[in-house]
């Protein structure tokens, strides 16, 4: 019983050891950023996405709750901060839809179940593309939530224009990277 009890203590203690690494590499993929207005383009969804697929949707969940709290408790974790304001004023600013859609794409990606396309024996362009496919939903909800929730802030007309148009490219490259480096994501899992 006390192995046990040791072995659930050190699983916590790791987790939470994950969970605060996965927020600061969050942090800092959310200062590598192109600026765009109203809402800079960053490295963010391809963490979110790799956080996912790394932790599984219950660490990852959480770890991206803690994101969430950090930056609303003030520290500047989110990107334009503290330039543009932190905590809970900048939250519910033009970037909050994409920011809760991170908790739903986590969520998703944790839950999908990816192809570790090494173990099936051959470098498959089938396990590539069906990974690439599976990434692109979480992606989108990711999109949906940020845009409706940014059409508050700059109407429906410049919504596309602002909020979809000039982030599409960078990542759909983004999940397409994801996808090829799903091997060596599904090697450092298992440590």
């Amino acid at each position: 019983m006390e192995l046990i009890k040791n072995l659930k203590e050190v699983s916590l203690v790791k987790n939470l050891f994950l969970a605060v690494l996965g927020t600061i590499v969050l942090a800092i993929s959310a200062k590598v950023k192109i600026p765009f207005y109203p809402v800079p383009m960053t490295m963010q969804t391809f963490v979110v996405l790799l956080l996912g697929i790394s932790f599984g949707w219950r660490l990852g969940l959480f770890t991206i709750t803690l994101y969430l709290i950090e930056g609303i408790a003030g520290l500047p974790v989110f990107a334009g901060t503290p330039e543009k304001g932190v905590g809970i004023i900048y939250f519910v600013g033009p970037t909050m839809g994409y920011l809760v859609g991170f908790l739903l794409a986590v969520f998703l990606t944790g839950y999908l179940k990816f192809s570790d396309w090494t173990k099936e024996g051959k470098r498959s362009f089938q396990f590539v593309l069906l990974n690439f496919v599976k990434l692109l939903l979480p992606l989108s909800i990711i999109y949906l939530l940020g845009v409706l929730w940014l059409s508050q802030f700059v109407g429906w007309e410049k919504v596309v224009t602002f909020g979809v148009k000039p982030f599409l490219l960078a990542d759909l490259f983004k999940v397409g990277l994801l996808s090829l480096l799903m091997p060596v994501v599904f090697k450092l899992r298992k440590f």
